[in-house]
């Protein structure tokens, strides 16, 4: 490939961006700051599209089922295992905390911090109103309130009733199920040229997040970053890579395939940036509209593996700063409140940290004002939260896909496992279930 050829890709001018924008926020702090507002316009573009995007993509999915069914039984499918993983990268959470150690030795008196930095995430947790309140939320006032608001859990619920009306009226929705699927080209292509100025927009975004906090704030909490990224790598190699595997393919190659989506939602430290391409990536490796329409937009609520991974072992760095033990039951408490605060945070920049300010107050004994000791890096934090939610979305459709029997094998070439007799034995197996 030429060098033209190579600056012509979007991941490479991504990644220049990116390189760019560390330099200039690094050199220029307050420069990087004032150039905030191209990574919010990027990240403003992408969400006023989402709303239709899913729309279509659900709608398509569902009705190209032709049975309410399976419809169901997808669904069943991807909360179950959306359950499973989370669990477990809650539990690699706490067990990096008790074997890493990241808070201990910082010995923090809490009397001595001022929380009044932190006080806006608090107020918003604050704010929530549980388990019931969140149901309820999903429920829009009107229909195009869904789209007005832009939350993708409201928007994903009305896609769903829609598309099983379609399903349920059968031949004589042909027409609409029709005028919808040419819609969604036009929104995916819509999609491509805001994708064009990603790299004006990851740009903008690290340049701010460099500018604002500095590399030189890492320091004094780089155990505890460091600990998150080595978590959060184990997890996407072995925990996904295992799940990867027994599905048939490799997750370092179905890494490389999304490396520009990856590469955006580094830059912007949102995951929901690379929501509308993430969908166009899975369908092209062979997993079908269904699965896609269904799996995808509802993993971007309820399967957050590295917001969960971080919930845990943020809440034992912070007990751990301050000297403070937790019991064995007042963990497994955390576990079980992490799994509900968590949902619906991965794809706002800072929600993790509203979600773990709602934790803590469940958990007493660590008191809420530890937060504002972690609040400088947890900006960076963000992109590696984000990024191993992205990954874990990916997983899921295709594992689901596969377990469901609707994954084209040959369009997954490109991340399929050579050895052939062990991946066709796992596909068989899963084919069979």
């Amino acid at each position: 490939m030429t060098i033209r050829k190579l600056l012509g890709t979007l991941y490479v001018q991504v990644l220049i961006a990116i390189a760019l924008g560390v330099l200039i926020g690094h050199v220029w702090p307050q420069i990087g700051i004032d150039l905030k507002p191209l990574g919010d316009g990027f990240i403003k573009l992408i969400k006023m599209i989402i709303g239709p995007i899913i729309f279509c993509t659900v709608v398509s999915g569902i009705t190209s089922m032709h049975d309410v069914k399976q419809v169901g039984r997808v669904g069943g499918k991807a909360l179950l295992y959306f359950e499973i993983v989370s669990t477990i990268a809650l539990l690699i959470g706490i067990l990096a905390a008790h074997l890493l150690h990241p808070g201990v030795g910082f010995n923090i008196d809490v009397k001595t911090l001022d929380s009044s930095a932190i006080a806006g995430f608090v107020g918003q947790a604050q704010h929530s109103e549980g388990v019931t309140g969140f149901l309820l939320n999903v429920i829009p006032g009107t229909f195009f309130d869904a789209f007005a608001k832009g939350e993708i859990l409201p928007v994903l619920f009305i896609s769903v009733l829609f598309g099983l009306g379609l399903v349920m009226v059968g031949e004589k929705a042909r027409p609409l199920v029709s005028v919808i699927n040419q819609a969604s080209e036009v929104f995916f292509r819509i999609v491509a040229m805001i994708s064009r100025v990603a790299p004006i927009g990851a740009f903008g975004a690290i340049a701010f997040t460099i500018g604002k906090y500095g590399v030189g704030s890492l320091l004094p909490l780089l155990k505890l970053v460091g600990t998150f990224y080595i978590t959060a790598l184990f997890f996407v190699a072995v925990v996904l890579g295992s799940i990867a595997r027994y599905a048939g393919f490799s997750i370092f190659k179905l890494m490389g395939y999304i490396k520009s989506e990856l590469l955006i939602v580094l830059g912007t430290s949102s995951s929901e940036s690379a929501l509308p391409q993430l969908i166009q990536k899975l369908e092209s490796l062979g997993a079908s509209k269904g699965v896609v329409g269904i799996v995808v937009p509802t993993g971007y609520t309820f399967n957050l593996d590295g917001t969960n991974i971080y919930m845990t072992l943020a809440v034992l760095f912070l007990a751990q700063a301050t000297n403070i033990d937790l019991p064995l039951e007042q963990q497994l408490t955390l576990l079980a409140v992490a799994m509900l605060t968590s949902k619906g945070a991965g794809a706002v920049v800072g929600a993790g940290f509203v979600a773990l300010a709602a934790s803590l107050a469940v958990v007493p004994t660590v008191p809420v004002a530890a937060m504002v000791l972690i609040l400088g890096v947890d900006r960076f934090m963000a992109e590696c939260r984000s990024l191993t939610n992205i990954i874990g979305n990916a997983v899921a459709t295709l594992v689901v896909a596969a377990w469901e029997g609707e994954l084209d094998r040959d369009k997954m070439a490109p991340i399929a496992l050579k050895h052939g007799r062990h991946a066709r034995a796992a596909q068989a197996k899963i084919a069979a279930e």
